[in-house]
């Protein structure tokens, strides 16, 4: 069980990883190690993320049915932003076999029983904010647009946002709000919960960490990035099925990135 401590560890010290320098290759091979990862026992993760397209799906329909259909897209591209959370067992199951361990799939749910279990909650709270205002966002932005009432049909709002000129206007600043929602989530995620899988250091060492991997290794962070947005994209195609290979492959391969990126504990 963990305890109840969130920003420092558990001796109530902040402990601040080493992070290192790292390439365009190095993104490249914790990739390959990834679709590794996934290659050992596909069927395992397909399972275990099966889940997520379906949330997908029905988060969709919802919005659809519910005449919320301006967060169609912004509910789709947001699961972008909760993606870490979604692939924190995948991290625990990649640990495992670098240790060796057993990598069953039902190792997954043992994440619950880590000591770091408040930070990581506490982390994952942060990724939950910024999907909230980024719904809050792009919500004033299609009111400020087309106005608070809803489109009366999807054909109404497929027309509006693009074959109007307040459509255009408003994809491109939701898009340009979406790219600087997407930054903020990945610097504040990129290896904030694989480091407190692997070592209790507090919500907010590790997190800064991830900040600190985001600055000292601009471009290979942010390529990272782009191969995350390309992938979730491809993977949403059609109706998010392809998630289920995406996110397994994505969740090992971002446990590789977190390998090169932080360096190991000090004794």
């Amino acid at each position: 069980m963990g305890t109840l401590h969130v920003v420092s560890n558990a001796e109530g010290t902040m402990v601040y990883p080493e992070v290192r320098q790292i390439g365009i290759l190095e993104v490249l091979d914790a990739l390959r190690l990834g679709l590794k990862d996934f290659q050992e026992k596909p069927s395992h993760y397909v399972f275990l993320c099966i889940m997520y397209p379906i949330a997908g799906v029905v988060l969709m329909v919802w919005s659809a049915g519910a005449n919320l259909l301006p967060l169609m897209f912004p509910l789709a591209s947001g699961f972008a932003i909760l993606g870490p959370i979604a692939a924190i067992g995948l991290y625990e199951i990649s640990r495992r076999r670098e240790l060796g361990l057993d990598t069953s799939w039902v190792h997954a749910l043992e994440v619950r029983r880590s000591p770091a279990m408040f930070s990581i909650i506490a982390s994952a709270s942060v990724l939950f904010a910024l999907f909230i205002i980024w719904l809050l966002v792009a919500q004033k932005l299609y009111v400020s647009y087309f106005g608070a009432e809803p489109p009366a049909t999807l054909s109404v709002f497929v027309h509006n946002v693009l074959y109007t000129t307040n459509g255009w206007r408003m994809m491109l600043w939701g898009n340009l709000a979406g790219l600087c929602f997407a930054v903020a989530a990945l610097a504040v995620s990129v290896v904030t919960f694989p480091l407190l899988l692997e070592r209790d250091v507090g919500a907010f060492p590790a997190i800064l960490a991830s900040i600190r991997a985001l600055i000292r290794n601009p471009i290979p962070v942010l390529f990272w990035g782009l191969i995350v947005a390309v992938l979730l994209v491809i993977g949403s195609i059609p109706i998010f099925a392809g998630l289920a290979v995406v996110l397994p492959v994505l969740g090992h391969s971002t446990w590789h990135l977190y390998r090169k990126l932080i360096g190991p504990p000090a004794l």
